[in-house]
Parts: structure tokens; C-alpha cells; sequence
């Protein structure tokens, strides 16, 4: 009869435990979150970033003042080291500014607001000119053919799904035309080619982003054209017309260039040789100030070692906050990482990327295994009251994506995703659009993460 008691009382037992532990969490936490909240630096160190530099494409100046810029920032957060990784990264340079017209008939013009592609050939000195044949889709661009399409300009009208509630899931469906849609046009004779903005809503501002030629076709240039350009020719061409299109621009890739990822550290107490990574991306597109993409990211990021000396936590397991470079036209930053983790025998336990913005956190994204997902399920509850209610299975990133070779558990903070297809690669992406205390926010639940990642491990 007493040793019924004993087994009926050991799940009770149990039990406590796990509340007792889940309550001491939430304290730990709920600290991490009041000193971002009330003290955080990550703000300022944005302003500086978009106000005092501008934005970062790799290989310009203004990259190599942002890697001077963020080391000086993880020295001040109290990193116990700070080093330069080095990589070689493109160079590619927007020249004069783009200009561009339909001719609608009757020696009417309309003038376009557009943008040369990322890592795009330029044209011509007197530009290209050519008849506009739309696609809605790469299977119709293919059954086209070279009969309908050589000559022309391709005019790539993917609208990203209003239907989809987040909006990365619209955006990588339509940026099919923007990543291999010039590739694909040139494969069947045509001259030049127009996008559609990947934006969620109309405006008046084109978006860029990087094209990927195919050795196998010419290279032809390529510009993006506001939405509201977009939507206007589209009205035009469903009344049979046939628009004539003309641009200009005078972009060029120059030789690579040495750069850096940046990197500051603090060492684990216990397992030093188990590293967890959190990062964003330095370099941005040359259009705006790279506020949300990404320098929200990486400050949030150099945040995360600020806090953790600010409260004396002396985290298990090594954690490096990582500023990587090149992330918007070539990826080089992230290769680098990845070519010296597995030169250095390194043990990357986790990493988690922030690339989606300083908005309102949402959730996590997380790319493992079974076991491992659930595991981190656990921790759910303890995010709740910070406005972050969904763990979702798959995630990362694409600078720390390279790890999954490695055998990394990846995860990719979530925040609100609704307006950030207005500002991506465009214009709009300046510090004013920055809320303080959502960056702020992302900032702290991170740190929260990657605070049990360290304590607890998988």
C-alpha cells in the first residue's frame, strides 16, 4: 500500500518540478525583456547605420564604413571578442538613374518609374527599345517561344497573392520572374526586360532585387517598374494595343571585392565548443537606407550580446551575433561562415536569423528535426504574453541556412509581415519606418531564445 502511494505521488512530483522550472524561465526571461525594453542601444545604433552611413551594397564604400561601424558597436555591447571574418564579395554599381517610357500612340509617353535589377547589364548608350509582350506566368513564357518573343521586351506581370496572409509566402511564388525571368527571356531572343514590383500594395516606387543570368543565354538588362506602372500597362495591353517600350541604364558589375563578415562573441561558462549564432545582414540594397532589410536585424542582434553583459548572464554555450555580408547579390558572407565553421571543426548547436524586419514579432520559424521541434515547442507558453504565439516548422535563413550542412537546428524570427513588401528593396526603406519599440521587442524575444538554446540546449 505505501509503495502505491509512492508511485501515484512521483508524477505529482514531476509535475512541480516542471512548474517550478517554467516559473524560474519566465523570471530569467521576463529580466532579459525589461533591460531591452527600458535600456536597449539597438535603435540608435539603426540610426546611425541609415543616417550616419546609407545604404550598404557590397563592395561600396559605405559597406566597408558599415563593418567599421558594427565592430565598433559589438566592442561597445561588451563582446568579449570581436573579429573580421574576411570574404570577397561582387561589385555592382546602379550608375545614373534609370529612365524609361511607353508609347501608348497618338506621340503619347508615359514616363516609368523604374529601377535597374540588381546585378543587371546595363544597355545599350542609346538604351533598348522593343514591343512589350506580357506573361503572367513562366509556363506561358515558355510555350511562347522564340517565334512570339524574339525582338522583344518581356514585361514579367506576377501580382503577388493578396490572398496569402503572410507575405513571404506571395513573395517567393512571384519572384520567380525577377530571380530567373531575364535568364529565361533572353533563352528566346528577347531584348529586354521589364518586372512587375514585388510589392504588396500599390505605389509609385520600384523595388529591386537580384537577377541570376544563365551562362547559356545572352544577358540581357533588366528594370523593375512600380505597381502602379505595373497595373496601368496592364489596362493598356488588355485593350489590344500594341506599347512600345524604351529604358536606359548604365549599371555594371566591377571586380570583387574584400569585405568582412563581422563578429562578436561571448564564451560559454560550460560548453564553449556548442556555438549558437544570431545575425542579420550588413550590406542593403542602394535604393533606401537598409532599415528594415536589414539593418533592423543586425542591431537587434548586436543587442543580444548587450544585454546578456549587461545583466551579467554568463550564457552555457558560446554565443556570437553575427553581421553577415553580402546576403542581397551573392550570398558570399554566408559561404564564408559556413567554409570556417567546418575548417574549424566547429560545433554549431543553433543559429537564428532576424531578415524579415523590425516589426511586431509574431513567432519562430524552426527547421529541425522531430524531436527537436517539439522540444522547443515546450518553451512556447513562456513567449505568449510577449505577443508571440506561433513555432512553426521551417524556417532559417539565407545566411544561416548554410549550416543545415553542418547539422545546425536553424530558426528565423517571424515578425507581422503585412507592410513589409512596401518598403523591400525600395526606396521606403528608411529609418522613419522603424517603430522603437517593436524593433526593440523583436530584439528581446531573441534574446529570450537564444537564452534557453544556451541554458538548456537540445
Amino acid at each position: 500500500m505505501m509503495k502505491r502511494i509512492y508511485l501515484l505521488s512521483l508524477p505529482v512530483l514531476l509535475f512541480s518540478k516542471n512548474v517550478f522550472c517554467q516559473q524560474q524561465d519566465s523570471l530569467q526571461l521576463r529580466k532579459i525583456a525589461n533591460e531591452v525594453l527600458a535600456s536597449s542601444t539597438a535603435y540608435e545604433n539603426l540610426r546611425f547605420l541609415c543616417k550616419k552611413i546609407g545604404p550598404r551594397l557590397s563592395g561600396s564604400e559605405n559597406a566597408v564604413k558599415a563593418v567599421q561601424a558594427t565592430f565598433s558597436m559589438l566592442k561597445l555591447a561588451g563582446a568579449d571578442t570581436v573579429y573580421l571574418q574576411p570574404c570577397m564579395v561582387p561589385h555592382w554599381v546602379r550608375g545614373e538613374k534609370e529612365s524609361g517610357y511607353l508609347e501608348l500612340g497618338n506621340n503619347k509617353k508615359h514616363l516609368l518609374k523604374l529601377c535597374a535589377l540588381g546585378n543587371s547589364v546595363a544597355t545599350a548608350p542609346e538604351g533598348v527599345k522593343g514591343t512589350i509582350i506580357q506573361v503572367n506566368s513562366m509556363q506561358e513564357l515558355h510555350s511562347l517561344g522564340e517565334a512570339a518573343l524574339k525582338g522583344k521586351i518581356v514585361f514579367y506581370n506576377f501580382i503577388m497573392n493578396p490572398e496569402h496572409i503572410n507575405t513571404f509566402r506571395a513573395y517567393g511564388q512571384s519572384g520567380t520572374g525577377r530571380r530567373i525571368g531575364p535568364a529565361q527571356a533572353a533563352r528566346y531572343g528577347a531584348v529586354g526586360v521589364m518586372i512587375r514590383s514585388l510589392a504588396s500594395n500599390p505605389d509609385d516606387y520600384p523595388h529591386t532585387g537580384m537577377t541570376t543570368y544563365n551562362d547559356s543565354f545572352p544577358k540581357i538588362p533588366a528594370v523593375a517598374i512600380s505597381t502602379n506602372d505595373a497595373d496601368m500597362l496592364n489596362s493598356e495591353l488588355k485593350k489590344d494595343r500594341v506599347i512600345t517600350a524604351w529604358f536606359k541604364t548604365s549599371c555594371k558589375m566591377l571586380e570583387d571585392q574584400p569585405s568582412f563578415n563581422v563578429i562578436g562573441e561571448i564564451r560559454g561558462t560550460e560548453y564553449p565548443a556548442e556555438i549558437i549564432t544570431v545575425g542579420g545582414h550588413l550590406d542593403s540594397w542602394d535604393l533606401g537606407e537598409g532599415a528594415q532589410d536589414d539593418g533592423a536585424g543586425c542591431v537587434q542582434s548586436i543587442e543580444i550580446i548587450r544585454v546578456l553583459k549587461a545583466l551579467n548572464i554568463k550564457p552555457k554555450r558560446t554565443i556570437r551575433a553575427v553581421m553577415f555580408m553580402n546576403e542581397e547579390n551573392g550570398g558570399r558572407g554566408a559561404k564564408a561562415y559556413l567554409a570556417a565553421a567546418k575548417s574549424n571543426k566547429e560545433k554549431h548547436l543553433f543559429a537564428l536569423e532576424s531578415d524579415a524586419g523590425g516589426f511586431s514579432p509574431r513567432g519562430f520559424g524552426i527547421e529541425a528535426d522531430s524531436t527537436t521541434f517539439q522540444r522547443m515547442l515546450r518553451w512556447k507558453p513562456l513567449f505568449k504574453e510577449y505577443g508571440v504565439n506561433d513555432f512553426f516548422a521551417g524556417g532559417g535563413g539565407a545566411d544561416i541556412g548554410p549550416l543545415k550542412e553542418i547539422g545546425t537546428v536553424l530558426a528565423g524570427l517571424s515578425p507581422d509581415t503585412q507592410r513589409y513588401f512596401d518598403l523591400h528593396h525600395a526606396a521606403t526603406d528608411t529609418f522613419e519606418t522603424v517603430s522603437r519599440r517593436e524593433l526593440q521587442l523583436g530584439a528581446a524575444v531573441m534574446g529570450m531564445l537564444v537564452w534557453l538554446v544556451s541554458e538548456y540546449g537540445f
